[in-house]
């Protein structure tokens, strides 16, 4: 009872604040971001990938809709669903929930790539037409946006009989479209089904990937090879995906698990802006083919190698330091005590900024983009969307850790005063 009621307190002190534009946010976004990815992936399609044209290119109605593209989503789904049950690596523990408890997660998602992998070199070996998803990106698009906001209806229906102590403190406000919108729900579950974990990583990220190849397979189709830029981004973009799912379980210590809820916003990042935005590059490339000297070659992949490198060692350091700041790793490092036991890490990579993954991200993100020349701006839309989602995540950490440690974040302030790029913010 005592629990329920510092939850309650907890809640309401959370009510007031809402992110993403409150109301107008909740009603604007989920209508825009989707015609946003559809408008996107029209205009890498187009010849002339030109951004400023107006009004828009638009796609026609036929061009949106092949009756291959629900089933193809449905069956992604379900085939990731089963991956997600079969009984292959470890089980892993969550962070402590407010009622004390811990979940369980399996640990399985690298060998969830790597059975998609061995499927789709058997597919491709019995003569399926991978290239053929050029043509149903549009498709594929509006059947994983329309999944997206049927599993946002579910997820924000079924959270009304969850106990208070599961529900996220920033989405129950109760404002219905905004509490839609962010997710009321921490942690649904159906059974031991984690549903927020597994569209976190799974048939979003390794979608992604596939989406990727299949642009590769499409420019064999018309020009007889893939270009060294194709190969260059369908190798940096494997290289950060496979690296996710190896360290699937770091993502049980992030914002998106252990803070927001499960609602749109989440839904649609997952299974329509993650793997219909974060590819364009190879989409563009498929109708804008480029030349790319050694050079420049070697010199961007050395950028992405850098960023890579960064972002790992750094994310690495932080996930066991969170897990047992203890290890021999982390023992030894610099940090300042908080007033919630907790400590701040102020040495090794997180003495340099207070964000090194960001930055590491970000290296990686340009090293994306450049393949595709200067000609366009249309496939830098990616980092530079990234730059400013990282940025705001950054403005959102702030202002929870400050609300969270006090006297405490003030002083870790002072002591590393750059946010993410040294000398810079």
């Amino acid at each position: 009872m005592r629990s329920n009621i510092q939850d309650s307190k907890h809640r309401s002190s959370h009510t007031t604040e809402q992110e993403f534009g409150g109301t107008l946010g909740a009603i604007c976004i989920p209508i825009f971001l989707p015609l946003t990815v559809l408008l996107l992936i029209t205009l890498c399609q187009s010849p002339d990938a030109s951004v400023l044209q107006w009004p828009p290119l638009l796609p026609s109605s036929e061009r949106l809709w092949d009756p291959l593209a629900p089933m193809l989503v449905l069956g992604w789904m379900a085939l990731h669903a089963v991956l997600y049950l079969l009984p292959f690596g470890k089980v892993s523990e969550g962070l402590v929930l407010r009622d004390g408890t811990r979940l369980k997660y399996p640990i399985n998602g690298f060998y969830g790539l790597c059975i998609t992998g061995v499927l789709l070199m058997l597919f491709m070996w019995l003569g399926a037409p991978l290239g053929f998803l050029f043509e149903l990106l549009l498709p594929l698009a509006m059947c994983a946006t329309a999944l997206s906001f049927l599993l946002a209806v579910y997820l924000y229906v079924r959270s009304f009989w969850a106990p208070p102590h599961a529900l996220a403190l920033g989405g129950n406000t109760g404002n219905p479209l905004y509490d839609f919108y962010i997710g009321r729900e921490l942690n649904p579950r159906i059974g031991n089904f984690d549903l927020k974990y597994f569209c976190e990583l799974r048939p979003g990220l390794i979608g992604w990937v596939v989406i990727n190849l299949g642009m590769l397979m499409k420019e064999v189709e018309l020009r007889g090879s893939p270009s060294l830029a194709m190969i260059m981004v369908n190798s940096f973009q494997l290289l950060y995906v496979t690296d996710a799912l190896w360290n699937e379980e770091a993502v049980l210590t992030t914002m998106d698990i252990v803070h927001d809820g499960f609602g749109f916003m989440l839904t649609f990042g997952d299974l329509g802006w993650v793997p219909f935005t974060y590819g364009l590059q190879a989409v563009f490339l498929v109708m804008h083919p480029q030349h790319i000297s050694p050079l420049k070659a070697a010199a961007i992949i050395t950028l992405n190698g850098v960023g890579y490198y960064i972002f790992r060692k750094s994310n690495s350091q932080k996930n066991q330091f969170r897990r047992d700041p203890t290890h021999p790793s982390v023992a030894r490092l610099e940090t300042i005590a908080t007033a919630t036991g907790k400590r701040l890490l102020v040495s090794g990579w997180w003495g340099f900024v207070r964000h090194p993954n960001y930055l590491g991200d970000m290296a990686m993100a340009l090293a994306w983009s450049l393949p595709c020349g200067f000609s366009h701006l249309l496939p830098y839309f990616y980092v530079i969307y990234f730059t400013i989602l990282l940025i705001h995540r950054e403005a959102r950490d702030e202002r929870q850790c400050r609300g969270k440690y006090g006297l405490a974040w003030d002083t870790y302030c002072r002591r590393i005063p750059y946010r993410i790029f040294p000398y810079i913010y």
